[in-house]
């Protein structure tokens, strides 16, 4: 990842490939900012220059400096509108600026003062979350998974260092805890990526475990892992039933930070960890099978939200729970028709092998309640059916307590990682009925997403609980402002602006 710090200096002594300033579209401010900008910059640099300068959102220009500075070029980018300016639009900008860095072959960026701490910005955010936000899209904006490729220009990311300039030794302090909380937070996106990026040949249940246990110790946390005999003796059927296809045996992952009091209750976040789903025998298509590496990237999205809850020492405790299998179709896999029982002694008819998710969450979903937690949320590439309903733009919420789905709305709304409730009628219930067990784990055609989550109801217990399905926000098609195609790391800054709430 790209190295974020924070310094402060006179603007014309920053040594930098690229100065980065902000201009707002609006047609007195877009003026006003250029003309401060002429100032700045000296006679020596020809107005005309700047002429072009629209201040569109996202939009760059490239002007060259005066002798008189240290770095040769200013990139100046649009953020839009100076009184509808938002973190989101903060976040396109800091991307923008640093993607077009990246696209010149630039090795350092330097986000001058002028943008933050001098009233430039119409916008009521504090000057850390503003500058996080940039951070955060800098950052994120060019990530690279290059772990396969052989050619070295290929494999390697141009731009190396974006720092952020203090106007002030007053506004230094802040400058450089929105910089450390947004390193800190797209460490952890950057792990959900590239672990959801992986191949499912170098990332099976043992390998997620033994990423887990380096990443998540490294930062604090207690890590430990449950094998095949452990996951036998407790009885966690859905999670034996789902790996019985597969040569590589399941992994039960369990990720602990305490930084609350030893007394409080624990927030308990469940990952889906299917390392790669064939459908079982119940088999996909072969069309696109191959983003199903990244059927894990509810696993990936807690694994990275615990690593940046402990390097960022959030004051609360939060326990990770990640079943993890293959599912492969093969002489021993389960069947259709065959009959599982769950942690908790619930039995489950399999009606299709390729709903296989729910079956280890519920299995999770019943060790959670061991914690007796404040809440559970468990984060799934579930169902298509998701997608279809909400695309690839916000994720599925479904849960049984208003407070939480309220709470994480709002955290999906400032993080941008944006969620839409799905109702839990009881109707919905019946189509999940089974003729020869306690449930069966498909309801048919209709509402596919909210029958997976009445499934997983069944396995809650009486706590707070929600249902996060992410398969259309996890599993990208094409880029975004500070997304690639592939993983997304979905689910990191969402839980993690949630839980600094608490």
């Amino acid at each position: 990842m790209i190295s974020l710090k924070t310094e402060f200096k006179d603007v014309a002594s920053i040594k930098s490939d690229a100065l980065v300033v902000f201009v707002p579209s609006d047609d007195k401010k877009n003026k006003a900012a250029k003309r401060k900008l002429q100032t700045l910059l000296g006679k020596s640099v020809p107005q005309t220059s700047l002429d072009d300068v629209t201040g569109k959102i996202g939009e760059t220009s490239i002007v060259y400096t005066s002798e008189s500075f240290s770095s040769k070029r200013m990139i100046i980018t649009g953020i839009g509108e100076s009184n509808k300016v938002t973190l989101e639009f903060l976040r396109r900008a800091g991307a923008a600026a640093a993607k077009k860095a990246q696209s010149l072959k630039l090795a350092s960026i330097s986000y001058i003062n002028e943008n933050f701490d001098n009233g430039t910005l119409e916008i009521n955010e504090s000057l850390e979350d503003i500058v996080c936000a940039v951070a955060e899209g800098a950052a994120l904006g060019t990530y690279k998974f290059s772990t396969y490729f052989s050619d070295e220009e290929q494999k390697t990311n141009p731009l190396k260092s974006v720092t952020f300039i203090a106007h002030s030794k007053k506004s230094l302090k802040q400058i450089d805890a929105g910089v450390k909380r947004a390193l800190a937070i797209s460490d952890g996106v950057y792990l959900a990526r590239d672990l959801g990026n992986t191949p499912g040949l170098d990332l099976y249940p043992e390998k997620l475990a033994t990423a887990a246990q380096q990443e998540c110790r490294k930062a604090g946390c207690k890590v430990t892992v449950f094998d095949q005999q452990k996951i036998k003796s407790l009885k966690m059927g859905g999670i034996l039933s789902v790996s019985k296809g597969s040569e590589r045996p399941p992994r039960f992952i369990i990720i602990e930070w305490n930084g609350g009091k030893r007394t409080d209750k624990p927030y308990v976040l469940v990952g889906k960890g299917i390392t790669f789903d064939t459908g079982g025998i119940s088999i996909k298509p072969s069309a696109n099978m191959g983003a199903m590496k990244m059927d894990m990237s509810g696993a990936a999205a807690v694994i990275g939200t615990l690593k940046t809850a402990a390097a960022l020492k959030l004051p609360v405790n939060i326990v990770g729970l990640v079943p993890a299998a293959e599912n492969m179709p093969s002489g021993t896999a389960i069947r259709p028709g065959d009959v599982v029982r769950i942690m908790d002694g619930k039995s489950v008819e399999v009606d299709n092998t390729d709903a296989e998710g729910r079956m280890i969450l519920a299995d999770a979903l019943v060790y959670a309640q061991r914690y007796k937690p404040k809440a559970v949320v468990d984060l799934a590439t579930l169902t298509g059916s998701c997608v279809v309903a909400l695309g690839h733009y916000a994720t599925g919420m479904m849960g049984n307590d208003d407070d939480l789905i309220d709470a994480l709305k709002s955290a999906g709304d400032s993080s941008y990682e944006r969620v839409w409730e799905l109702p839990l009628y009881d109707e919905y219930e019946k189509l999940i009925k089974s003729d020869v067990a306690d449930v069966k784990n498909v309801g048919g055609r209709w509402a596919g997403a909210i029958t997976a989550g009445w499934f997983l109801k069944k396995f809650t217990g009486d706590h707070p609980w929600v249902h996060l399905d992410i398969a259309g926000t996890a599993i990208l098609e094409e880029n975004g402002d500070y997304t690639q195609r592939g993983a997304s790391g979905v689910g990191v800054r969402l839980l993690i602006e949630w839980l600094r709430s608490k």
